[in-house]
């Protein structure tokens, strides 16, 4: 006979699924954000404590107002220059996303992924950061390249896996990689490239090096082990690294409760770690970029790694595979009450004065053609399946000294 208690609960339990604010055929609501206005959140000393701005982790840093102006103690300053140089560079990069897209459609590249909406965070932190430190992406992040500098026609030969692809054909498209632009090889797999960010920085602070590392991770892919990992090596060790998470509100198809956004925000995970947490509007390219150098500063000074989230949206589909009109609102996206990021860095430079709707027209239409001059000279080569790289590819820098069975093997195809 069992003599210990039997207790029962007084009513039945049960397990909540979140659900997001709006399903297709909903309006969009974003009542429930808490958005700070621009100017309003105070900038810590670069080595203030955790402890001490922890709140920041809850606010969200924002520079540009609702008229353009930049405001408040976030604002970078940035000369005219460098502002064109951005804007210039997430219109081609909108340019390129777009040719590509359709070229996927038109059957000359099995897969794509847009950045939709979000290229004011690549583009801001590839211009801050030398191409020495060591960038490692996520699929949305193409503006590193770009706003680099890196040849068009190369990231195309790379999606059509032609005769010229600079990596031979042994990754998927839109998985580039390019050391010399500080362009870490694009993982498939979710959350690995943070705990590879982190190893290498502390491999560069353990060298006695001046190179640190910054990653990307999207808010789902917060809910792997790998990333949670990483934050603990990242604390323990004040790795030489910055921690973006893009909150772009979508995972390929569930929205970004479901790894934990309605309990808390993304950024706050570094609280637990003992890490300093920023969490920024990521369609502000002002802020995009103070928060980048407030980081970059924290990490050069010895003093160790930040989490940044991003709070964006994704405007496009998660990939050609996937279609967002079954699970949100359609017009979602137009709706996005933090804008569009070339828009308003657009607004901003016209309102000081550095920009115009002439020269707006222009730069589009010159980042239209640089595409398709690029397009053109990448076709030329070959799309998905009239062009690859030679069988022979397959049997080098693998290892440094030949094994015989790659020799024979290689006998066996004739190569």
């Amino acid at each position: 006979m069992n003599d210990k208690i039997m207790k029962k609960n007084s009513q039945p339990l049960s397990l909540r699924v979140p659900e997001p604010s709006g399903r297709p055929g909903d309006a969009p609501d974003f009542s429930h954000l808490q958005l700070d206005p621009a100017g309003a959140v105070e900038r810590p000393a670069t080595d203030a404590t955790p402890y001490e701005m922890r709140d920041h982790a809850f606010r969200l840093i924002r520079v540009l107002d609702d008229e353009g102006n930049a405001v408040g103690p976030w604002n970078p300053r940035l000369d005219a220059e460098t502002l064109r140089r951005g804007l210039k560079a997430m219109i081609l990069t909108r340019a390129f996303d777009d040719r590509m897209h359709r070229a996927h459609r038109q059957g000359k590249t099995s897969f794509y992924m847009k950045c939709t909406g979000e290229e004011a965070i690549a583009v801001a932190q590839g211009m801050l950061l030398s191409r020495e430190d060591m960038g490692f992406p996520t699929y949305r992040q193409q503006g590193l390249l770009i706003a680099r500098g890196y040849p068009l026609v190369e990231m195309m030969n790379q999606i059509y896996s032609n005769a010229a692809d600079p990596i031979k054909g042994r990754q998927l498209p839109i998985m580039y990689s390019s050391k010399d632009y500080g362009f870490f090889t694009i993982s498939g797999n979710l959350g690995t490239q943070v705990p590879q960010a982190v190893g290498w920085a502390m491999a560069s602070a353990y060298k006695g090096d001046d190179k640190i590392a910054i990653s990307w991770i999207g808010d789902g892919a917060t809910a792997e082990g790998d990333f949670h990992n990483a934050l603990t090596f990242a604390s323990v060790y004040r790795a030489p690294v910055i921690l973006n998470i893009v909150n772009n509100q979508w995972a390929i198809s569930s929205f970004q409760g479901i790894a934990g956004g309605l309990e808390t925000t993304f950024a706050s995970k570094a609280i637990g770690y003992g890490l300093p947490a920023l969490r920024v509007d990521g369609n502000d390219f002002l802020a995009v970029w103070a928060a980048t150098q407030w980081a970059e500063e924290r990490a050069r000074s010895n003093q160790g790694a930040t989490v940044i989230e991003l709070f964006t949206y994704r405007g496009a589909p998660h990939s050609t595979s996937d279609d967002p009109s079954r699970y949100r609102p359609g017009d979602e996206h137009e709706k996005w009450p933090l804008g569009d990021p070339l828009e308003r860095l657009r607004q901003h430079l016209t309102v000081i004065g550095e920009w115009d709707d002439e020269r707006h027209a222009t730069t589009l239409r010159e980042a239209v053609e640089q595409v398709r001059a690029a397009g053109k000279e990448s076709e030329a080569i070959g799309t998905l399946g009239q062009s690859r790289p030679s069988v022979k590819t397959m049997f080098e820098e693998v290892y440094a000294t030949e094994d015989w069975r790659l020799i024979e093997q290689r006998r066996e195809v004739g190569v």
